[in-house]
């Protein structure tokens, strides 16, 4: 009973996740994930209490997908930084030729509830951000380089910048773009320690 109970839990957390991504977390409704799952709107608050509970769970469970496919990613990104960003970008790229690709599910769901700063949408996409970034500087922390935290902090502008482009443009170029934009960042960090051009924080 347990079993088929934790099956059917995770059966509406999939469903709900791929209605999610298709068509937004406002736009989706309750009622059409139950229908979409096979049960009954009742059967589906016995599991969850409200949407934002759901919500919540969704993101928790592609937290840790999102992670693995990082992870997976890793694991081809070795050898020197110019090529570590390389691989990097071409993994990107992948990902976004996928036909039914509509960006990264963590960025949209912080778009969405922009007004709502303590949602658990808003909170899932800042650590699951954080998390990436943390990840890519243990990666190219290991390398000579003069401030690695500094350059994935770049990098990471350039990798969200250029799936909203992609996504605005129907273009995949953008990602090229951010890949060469990567490497030159990655050579000047290099070559001669970067200025510090970002004003002092206040205390």
């Amino acid at each position: 009973m347990r079993r088929k109970s934790a099956e059917t839990r995770q059966q509406i957390i999939d469903v709900a996740y791929n209605l999610f991504y298709q068509s937004g977390f406002m736009r989706t409704g309750v009622d059409a994930i139950a229908n979409a799952a096979g049960i009954t709107k009742r059967t589906l608050y016995q599991y969850f209490g409200c949407k934002d509970e759901l919500i919540e769970a969704v993101l928790e469970h592609q937290h840790y997908m999102a992670l693995e496919r990082i992870r997976r990613w890793a694991d081809c990104i070795t050898g020197k930084p110019d090529q570590m960003v390389m691989r990097l970008f071409e993994k990107l790229a992948q990902w976004a030729d996928r036909t039914d690709w509509q960006g990264s599910g963590f960025t949209r769901a912080a778009v969405e509830f922009v007004d709502l700063p303590g949602h658990p949408a808003r909170k899932a996409a800042r650590r699951q951000k954080e998390e990436v970034e943390m990840y890519l500087v243990e990666k190219f922390g290991a390398q000579d380089l003069d401030d690695a935290e500094q350059l994935v902090r770049e990098v990471m502008l350039l990798i969200e910048g250029c799936q909203t482009l992609a996504l605005i443009h129907d273009n995949l170029d953008y990602i090229e773009a951010a890949r060469h934009a990567a490497l030159i960042l990655v050579q000047n960090y290099q070559s001669t320690p970067v200025e510090n051009v970002y004003p002092p924080q206040q205390t």
